[in-house]
């Protein structure tokens, strides 16, 4: 195997690693039908955040290296609009994920009793949308990734 094989090899597993369990981190919540249901619900997706935030960033790193090994890619449009739509998903995080899991997060550690409050729910489908934008945008990438249509 060559260096570029093992690094296609990494870049897959990671995607794998990655991707798979962010795909599932909004299901994981919603299964939560008490406050301490959705409290451990909310401890799994934590868990399960930690595999998406290290294949994400095997991703970035192994995708670069094969670009910069390969220069070419750097010319193909599939390429370029994969690297710049991971960057958009990476960015979400901070900008976007993170100040709406805050108040949720908050309201997780406070709220007393078993019933899930009205405001959680307000929060939580605000949250869900955008984590349900960024697996779209997962998709696009895997896609281009598999068809390199451009």
């Amino acid at each position: 195997m060559t260096f570029y094989q093992v690094l296609v090899f990494i870049h897959i597993f990671s995607a794998i690693l990655g991707m798979g369990p962010g795909f599932i981190l909004t299901t994981v919540v919603k299964s939560g039908k008490t406050m301490t249901e959705l409290r451990h619900s909310y401890a799994i997706r934590h868990k399960l955040h930690i595999y998406v935030m290290i294949g994400g960033i095997m991703l970035l790193i192994t995708g670069l290296l094969m670009g910069v090994m390969n220069t070419y890619l750097f010319h193909m449009g599939w390429y370029l609009t994969s690297l710049a739509l991971f960057l958009v998903a990476l960015a979400m995080g901070p900008l976007a994920l993170s100040p709406r899991s805050r108040p949720i997060k908050a309201l997780l550690e406070s709220h007393k009793g078993e019933e899930i409050p009205e405001e959680y729910k307000r929060l939580a489908k605000q949250l869900f949308l955008i984590e349900n934008i960024e697996n779209v945008i997962f998709l696009i990438i895997i896609t281009l990734m598999i068809t390199k249509p451009f």
